[in-house]
């Protein structure tokens, strides 16, 4: 028998890191809009840290449930529809069989080898093949609420945690610029690791986090000024 070659391809981690990225993402872009927005009303550092920390806690929360809740709602319409698939399989494997050899006659193969795949594919595990090639539905795309919910939480606190430490240890004088600096320099390279883990283009990724989170932190500044000079 031939060796098998395994190669390990990136579509393996889209689960993890589509959350990951997303909670990283809003943890320093959140944290860092709220303190930009804080300090530009002409708060203190304490005030500062205060609803720095307020919002992480409050952030990765909300990550934790609004991914779980989501990704919940996606399992749970996988579900469905394999329990559909599977009543299907019970009460009509004929009409199946043809509707799975007309799904590998239309990706190229001929009506007698697509009939034979189908006929061994379906003698090993009718359900999985139905769900992968009828429905998308394999073991590298399915559903992991906990462990996305997980995943945005402990990312979404790592990102807060970068301006937090930024206003700790800068000076008060000009701390929005610093911040606003240094959060644009975490996101540039949290777009620049996500790429690479991706096998993405590198520069564009960092170009769009970049973009998104200044605008984010400039709209905070402009309101925290204003009510800061009102009040």
């Amino acid at each position: 028998m031939p060796r098998i070659h395994r190669e390990a391809h990136r579509t393996e981690r889209i689960g993890w890191l589509r959350a990951a990225v997303l909670g990283a993402n809003d943890g320093i872009v959140s944290t860092a809009s709220l303190v930009v927005g804080v300090a530009a009303a002409n708060a203190g550092r304490t005030e500062v840290l205060v609803a720095g920390v307020a919002g992480l806690v409050a952030g990765a929360m909300s990550m934790a449930a609004g991914e779980y809740v989501s990704v919940s709602s996606q399992a749970d319409t996988e579900q469905a529809d394999l329990t559909r698939e599977r009543s299907e399989l019970a009460s009509m494997p004929e009409s199946e069989l043809n509707e799975l050899t007309g799904i590998y006659v239309q990706r190229g193969l001929d009506p007698a080898l697509a009939r034979q795949v189908a006929e061994q594919l379906m003698a090993k595990d009718a359900l999985t093949a139905h769900a992968r090639d009828e429905l998308g539905i394999s073991e590298i795309t399915t559903a992991r609420p906990v462990q996305a919910a997980l995943a945005s939480a402990a990312t979404f606190a790592v990102g807060a945690a970068l301006p937090l430490l930024v206003v700790l240890l800068a000076p008060e004088a000009g701390l929005v610029y610093t911040v606003a600096i240094t959060s644009l320099l975490f996101l540039a390279l949290l777009g620049v690791l996500a790429a690479r883990a991706g096998g993405a283009p590198l520069l564009k990724a960092a170009l769009r986090v970049t973009f998104w989170g200044a605008l984010a932190m400039g709209l905070t500044a402009a309101v925290g000024a204003l009510f800061g000079t009102v009040v």
